[in-house]
């Protein structure tokens, strides 16, 4: 049995989408409530964790200079955390095969992070729904909570309150240009004074009711049109570029809707099928081969 706990344990990281992101208003004590609808992509970091006595991270992959300094690590961060509420907590060394873009509106760092604790969960003998893991994770980082259980759902809140929504298969490309974002800089823009509402309280009430389980992606692409980022005008105004790259998403054939994920630069488009998402990441790699390009799916 100790040969098997000393055996080294893996987890993948998916890059979170918000499908939409409406802000509600921002609260006296600074923070944003939002509420977005959230899937994951079938494209992720890997990270890795060798049980041992000393606590530590290694980057490699394509994207490792990007992770900056390992003591600012959401990786590193959310273990210490849980550390200081778990006593005894067996930790390890992590490696992080990072090929996700930083910065950039699709909870990279947030789902290393959300993976980590999976795997000292894993390692501790902890559930998944463990309150201590829930509460590290929102500790972590506003996105953390969602990416730790990488399920679709309607996200509200700063982030604590998920209720889990029925997805189908979505074919997705995303995109990035290779611009980081930060998230605070993009919330600073949008300019709300603490206190704020954005969104009148009844709207709050009523809501938007969400397809059933079931639905197509057509279904669901009807009513995501419906709705927005209101983080996307603030990030364009910041990076122009976002723009350059809605409009090169929303101009391939058989794009359903092109828009911003999260506080950007990174941006999605869905398809009716897998192939119009592959023919239309071919092109886009053609005319952009500077742009970072997935073509896959969300669910």
């Amino acid at each position: 049995m100790q040969a098997l706990i000393e055996q080294a344990l893996s987890e993948d990281g998916r890059a979170k989408v918000n499908l939409t992101l409406r802000v509600i208003g921002r609260r006296t004590d600074g923070y944003h409530d939002i509420e977005s609808v959230v899937a994951f992509a079938d494209c992720a970091d890997h990270l890795t964790l060798t049980p041992g006595p000393e606590l530590g991270l290694v980057a490699t992959g394509p994207l490792a200079e990007a992770c900056g300094a390992t003591s600012d690590n959401l990786v590193i961060k959310a273990a210490h955390l849980l550390r200081e509420r778990v006593p005894d907590l067996k930790v390890g060394s992590f490696t992080l095969d990072k090929v996700l873009p930083v910065a950039a509106g699709i909870g990279g760092g947030s789902a290393d992070a959300a993976a980590a604790l999976r795997l000292l969960a894993q390692l501790n003998g902890l559930a998944l729904d463990d309150q201590r893991l829930h509460a590290v994770a929102l500790a972590t980082g506003a996105d953390v909570p969602v990416c730790l259980a990488s399920r679709p759902c309607d996200m509200t809140g700063v982030g604590e309150s998920l209720l889990p929504l029925s997805l189908p298969i979505m074919p997705c490309v995303m995109v990035n240009p290779r611009v980081p974002v930060a998230t605070k800089d993009v919330f600073n823009a949008l300019g709300l004074r603490n206190g704020q509402l954005l969104v009148g309280a009844t709207d709050v009430l009523r809501g938007t009711a969400w397809p059933q389980a079931g639905a197509s992606v057509e279904d669901w692409v009807e009513v995501l049109a419906a709705s927005s980022n209101d983080l996307e005008g603030p990030a364009t105004r910041i990076q122009p570029i976002i723009g350059e790259v809605i409009s090169a998403l929303a101009a391939t054939n058989g794009a359903w809707l092109a828009r911003m994920s999260g506080s950007g630069a990174t941006c999605f488009a869905l398809y009716e099928n897998t192939a119009d998402a592959g023919r239309a990441a071919d092109a886009i790699r053609r005319d952009h081969p500077e742009w970072w390009v997935h073509a896959g799916t969300l669910s």
